[in-house]
């Protein structure tokens, strides 16, 4: 069920739960500001979730509290992890869903870190969104 991607931090949803290890995650990377692990339900060869670990729901919302430093530390995680998983010559894509147009599922910022194979297009085209 897609959420607004503002509001209040909702302490229970599964990434606040596995940064409290309450449930477990194939970890590929962490640092002070963020962790990263396999997606449950990989969309491609590589499917990597990376989140902050201050409790945002949104990048909106995480660029409004978070401090600089959070900031990019979670940014430069996210390219850590791409160049320890050796993507950067293939290439490779992150996305980040914000809010219920764009189908965030998970009321917690992540970014999405797909690679492995060729991506395609970015959006479908308007014919296939119908």
């Amino acid at each position: 069920m897609p959420v607004k991607g503002l509001g209040d931090y909702d302490t229970t949803n599964i990434f606040a739960r596995i940064l409290r290890q309450e449930i477990p995650s194939r970890r590929v990377f962490e640092n002070e500001h963020a962790i990263a692990f396999h997606d449950i339900a990989p969309q491609a060869p590589v499917h990597i979730l990376v989140i902050p670990r201050g409790p945002y729901i949104s990048l909106a919302d995480f660029t409004a509290k978070a401090t600089d430093a959070e900031i990019a530390g979670f940014f430069r995680a996210v390219a850590t992890v791409a160049r320890d998983l050796h993507l950067e010559a293939p290439g490779y894509r992150i996305l980040s869903n914000m809010g219920e147009h764009a189908g965030q599922e998970v009321p917690h910022l992540h970014v999405h870190l797909f690679g492995g194979r060729v991506m395609g297009p970015m959006l479908a085209s308007s014919e296939e969104s119908r």
